[in-house]
């Protein structure tokens, strides 16, 4: 290479870029999901993996058993009271950063179970990045839900989500078996 030749001289091709856009792409193409399956939600999951979907496309054709390798939680199914301390102690047991889709409408919103024994909606335990509808949604809707995550991960739109409005679950466990639950802005 000579002098004034600037990249042009260069003899191998090469790949420039930003650093934080290279970040989000190495982020977005090795999501590895730990599966909190706990209805029926949990069998359509499951076919979301299995070779018909190929999930392996994705880097994400291996569900994590343990939570300290996974950075994205899909809970599918309802969530009882007495899952719901579980399901915050696994989330906070994963890795940094991660993510999660509420897979089918008992997740999002206590679906037809509106009663004292489940949760109304998993937002109220942790935060929720995509909600994937349905009752219980198909394959090809939870792909739809990995692919929107693959796009805000890739555009930054969590990280600036969750700084400008200290989004978040509003759950503070004290100790094993006491939940209480308290506004964002009243933790200390």
């Amino acid at each position: 290479m000579q002098a004034g030749e600037g990249l042009g001289g260069l003899q191998h091709n090469f790949l420039t870029g930003n650093l934080e856009n290279l970040v989000k792409w190495a982020r977005r193409n090795s999501v590895w999901p730990a599966t909190f399956g706990l209805a029926c939600c949990a069998i359509e999951m499951m076919a979301t993996g299995a070779g018909k979907y190929d999930l392996a496309r994705f880097g994400m054709e291996v569900f994590r058993a343990s939570p300290r390798q996974a950075d994205l939680m899909i809970v599918a199914g309802r969530v009882s009271q007495k899952m719901a301390p579980v399901l915050r102690q696994v989330y906070d047991q994963m890795m940094e950063p991660k993510w999660v889709i509420s897979m089918g409408v008992c997740a999002s919103s206590g679906g037809m179970f509106n009663n004292y024994a489940i949760v109304q909606g998993v937002d109220q335990i942790v935060p929720v990045d995509v909600y994937a509808p349905g009752c219980p949604p198909g394959p090809q809707t939870l792909m739809h839900s990995i692919l929107t995550l693959h796009e805000l991960i890739r555009t930054g739109e969590i990280t600036r989500r969750r700084q400008s409005t200290g989004a978040g679950a509003a759950l503070h466990v004290e100790h094993a078996g006491a939940v209480s639950v308290t506004a964002p802005g009243d933790r200390a």
